[in-house]
């Protein structure tokens, strides 16, 4: 169980928006759909190589209150920093959402 107390971090929840781009295909952009409170816990890090360029992938633990019905497809964001969802649980007491995201580093 959490405190509420705890939900310090203020992020905007955003979500997939597809438009026809007249040549049969799609140009996605983004939609705010929420801005929330949450705790915002950093996890392990892991170093990785994506399309050949150096890196890391920073995974995080975010915490927010229940009552909003997330997919993989949303994602956060926090000033410049963009969070990827890679999973979502409700809490054992279902009063809050639970999910693990990531970052990309460098």
């Amino acid at each position: 169980m959490i405190d509420p107390g705890q939900l310090r971090t203020r992020l905007v929840i955003q979500q997939p928006v597809a438009t026809p781009d007249d040549q049969g295909g799609v140009v996605r952009t983004w939609a705010t759909f929420a801005t929330v409170w949450a705790q915002v816990t950093p996890l392990p890090a892991r170093r990785e190589v994506q399309a050949d360029a150096d890196g890391a992938t920073q995974r995080w633990r975010i915490v927010l209150r229940a009552g909003f019905s997330l997919t993989l497809q949303h994602r956060f964001g926090e000033g410049a920093r963009l969070y990827r969802i890679v999973a979502i649980r409700d809490s054992a007491d279902r009063r809050f959402i639970e999910i693990e995201a990531e970052t990309r580093i460098g």
